[in-house]
């Protein structure tokens, strides 16, 4: 049987990108119907080798996750309603489960994941069309998000439920659920090939973000620890084109009060964020002197999968009298970063309420140099 996804460039499939600035928008409800592929359900164990392999040779194996019910937001076009909602379950599937669906050339090849959810409608109106699920995705470690995925029968006789797939994955979520009732629904979430998942993310405009662990919510992706110094090398106008070594330490990643921001005129997205400060060490072993503009190489991800970038008109770290926040300056030298000598930069990030840092990263300037990651904490 020929099951077919809409594409995004076409009209055989629709894919929903994870999470910044998407939060609340429609998408269409997740009917996932499997034709023929052989398998057993979300309870099997198997190594990861055999979970990703042929038709046939392997069984989905069941994550541990978070399932505290939390209390939360759902954004529709037309209202916001409250829900208490959490995950029940995430199973890693095999590319067998998506062998007759036909997927954009950025999804193939990678690992199909079902995340299971439920919700109550705690709101004084019914939930209607694609709910809370909507919002959800899965993160690694290093906070790069999956690309949740809607799929439908495009078959009519393809109505066969498939017993590889995990209760709830092989038919769509309640059509509406009214003030009081509950749904349970499982959305359907592509992963690159590598690390496992470590959170499971919620994310709505109103809200703010819900965060649960997969597993201990560490994951295994080679990020360097907190804190550790790192080689890599930086070039500005005045190295006329030499990249000079510098070494690079993580000093700090700590969160704030909206209200260090009382002074600036912040847009009203921003009203529901909390600002994150990351401090960065540099350490010139060179022997040029160097601008103090390093932080420019900065850049932070978050457990629920968005790319922030920093707000760059408040994150000078200067004197006193200069511009910037007391809560987030450095020992910014007024002139250039000397050989042998040090300096502390800091850049100031927003993210949503609930959100957090997962990865600091660094782009040093020069040929073959490479980036930098760390885990924020």
């Amino acid at each position: 049987m020929n099951r077919t996804a809409e594409s995004k460039h076409g009209v055989r499939m629709r894919t929903r990108r994870a999470m910044a600035g998407i939060a609340g928008a429609g998408v269409l409800a997740l009917v996932v119907t499997a034709c023929g592929a052989d398998g057993s359900d979300s309870g099997g164990s198997g190594d990861r080798a055999g979970a990703d392999s042929g038709k046939g040779t392997s069984k989905p194996v069941a994550l541990t996750v978070e399932s505290t019910v939390r209390e939360g937001t759902w954004t529709s076009s037309s209202a916001t309603q409250q829900v208490k909602i959490a995950p029940k379950r995430l199973t890693r599937g095999t590319a067998a489960d998506l062998e007759d669906v036909t997927m954009d050339e950025d999804l193939q090849g990678m690992v199909p994941y079902y995340l299971t959810v439920g919700y109550t409608n705690t709101g004084s109106d019914a939930v209607t069309g694609p709910g809370p699920e909507a919002n959800f995705t899965v993160t690694v470690a290093d906070g790069t998000p999956g690309t949740p995925v809607n799929l439908w029968n495009a078959n009519s006789l393809a109505t066969a439920p498939s017993t590889s797939l995990p209760d709830d994955c092989d038919k769509a979520g309640p059509a509406s659920v009214p003030p009081g009732g509950t749904a349970t629904v499982c959305q359907l979430v592509m992963m690159p090939k590598g690390p496992e998942p470590a959170t499971v993310a919620y994310s709505d405009e109103t809200g703010g973000t819900l965060l649960w662990k997969v597993g201990d919510g560490k994951g295994d992706d080679g990020l360097l620890a907190a804190g550790t110094t790192a080689d890599s090398s930086w070039e500005d106008v005045t190295t006329k084109g030499a990249a000079v070594p510098i070494r690079v330490t993580p000093k700090s990643v700590r969160a704030g009060s909206l209200a260090d921001l009382r002074d600036y005129d912040l847009s009203d997205t921003s009203k529901n964020t909390v600002p994150w400060y990351v401090s960065v060490e540099y350490r010139n072993v060179g022997k040029q002197k160097l601008l103090p503009v390093m932080d420019d190489g900065v850049a932070l991800r978050s457990a629920g999968g968005r790319d922030v970038q920093p707000l760059l008109d408040l994150s000078i770290s200067a004197s006193k009298e200069g511009e910037g926040i007391d809560q987030c300056r450095g020992s910014v030298s007024n002139t250039r970063l000397q050989p042998n000598a040090t300096l502390t930069l800091c850049t100031i990030y927003l993210l949503p309420k609930g959100d957090r840092p997962a990865m600091v990263s660094f782009k040093g300037e020069g040929t073959g140099v490479k980036p930098l990651r760390w885990r924020a904490s």
